[in-house]
């Protein structure tokens, strides 16, 4: 009891440590608010038409950058559907398998009808001990929430969550509006930071609150700004930050691009087809998470998965589409160019008793 009572305070201690960058950050959020509605535009600012437009303009941003930053705290990460969980049986059997191939033969057989391309480095079907479960395309194992996260993109201290399939489109949200926050005040703040260092303020408490305000607002403008620049980039090639840095691996090897589209694609997989959400914290990604289309099974005329000139070292391969397809939403993706190339008409297909199309993936020999 005692070992078990004790790892129970020690991961109580550790939820409680987690959540201070969440309330440092809060905290300076409520002091900014304070000094910029109450000692820069109520008590320093005389016009009255200056005074009304910046409150205005504030309020606005000061609500999506709150907003947004919400949704990415406390929207939960989104775990595997329990098709790719591995069912009691299968638990057992592979308990009682060798490891090593012996294992990788189950776990093939129970990947087979699963919409799974990516492998380990070695080759491997990627499985998680700890869950018990197939992971996805671009699934992984966060060790600080102890779960497998689908499109898992990092652990974010500064909210204190996983930032993934559910809630990657939030995060891209809270670094704009909190960006564009810090750069609203930064520029609203500038001629008052100038008053104060040629004494044209009022010699009071204020007047530090304006000089900070801008010295704050400016730092936290060049890091967000770096960090929000650095995910348009990756949203636009279509990676995590995991896969930034080690890409996915394939049947054929690893390739940092085998999720790109095309940057049209790329971003509406992020943010939806309607345009009318696109700016506002609420899901409107596409698909489920545990599938993703890639340009190695379904080849983009606006990214090309090989250079050409490479046609001459490369074989075909002949593979069985998936038996359970991508989602609706996630086959919209695919729609100005074929899923893949049927290797029959339609007519030789009826006649010879088969409906699954052929799909035709080249890769280097």
């Amino acid at each position: 009891m005692a070992p078990s009572g004790s790892r129970s305070v020690k991961r109580g201690c550790q939820r409680v440590l987690y959540w201070i960058p969440v309330v440092f950050i809060v905290l300076i959020v409520a002091w900014s608010y304070y000094a910029y509605v109450l000692e820069l535009c109520i008590e320093s600012i005389d016009d009255i038409g200056e005074k009304i437009i910046y409150l205005l303009a504030y309020h606005v941003t000061f609500i999506m950058f709150v907003w947004a930053y919400w949704q990415t705290i406390f929207t939960s990460p989104m775990n595997p559907l329990k098709e790719f969980h591995l069912s009691y049986s299968d638990k057992e059997l592979l308990e009682r398998a060798d490891r090593g191939e012996s294992q990788q033969e189950i776990l093939r057989r129970l990947a087979k009808d699963l919409p799974i391309y990516t492998r380990t480095n070695s080759g491997a079907i990627r499985f998680c001990d700890r869950c018990q479960l197939l992971k996805p395309d671009r699934c992984h194992h966060c060790s600080v929430c102890d779960k497998c996260i689908l499109k898992m993109d990092h652990h974010c201290p500064w909210v204190n969550n996983c930032v993934g399939f559910s809630n990657y489109k939030y995060f891209m949200l809270f670094l704009a509006y909190s960006l564009l926050y810090c750069l609203f005040i930064t520029a609203t703040d500038l001629q008052y930071f100038i008053r104060f260092w040629t004494n044209g303020l009022p010699d009071t408490q204020g007047k530090f609150h304006i000089m900070f305000l801008f010295f704050a607002s400016s730092m936290f403008s060049v890091s967000l700004a770096s960090l929000f620049a650095y995910h348009c980039w990756l949203v636009c090639k279509n990676r995590s930050t995991l896969e930034a840095v080690r890409g996915p691996a394939f049947r054929h090897g690893t390739d940092k691009n085998g999720f790109g589209l095309g940057f049209s694609k790329n971003f509406r997989q992020v943010f939806g087809d309607e345009r009318r959400y696109w700016l506002l914290p609420v899901f409107s990604s596409l698909g489920d998470g545990c599938s993703f289309p890639t340009c190695l099974v379904n080849q983009d005329a606006e990214q090309p998965c090989s250079p050409e000139g490479h046609n001459a070292n490369k074989i075909a391969t002949e593979i069985q589409f998936p038996a359970k397809p991508l989602r609706e939403s996630q086959s919209r993706l695919l729609t100005s160019t074929p899923s893949w190339i049927e290797s029959d008409s339609a007519e030789d297909r009826e006649r010879n008793g088969t409906s699954n199309p052929i799909m035709i993936i080249e890769h280097e020999a």
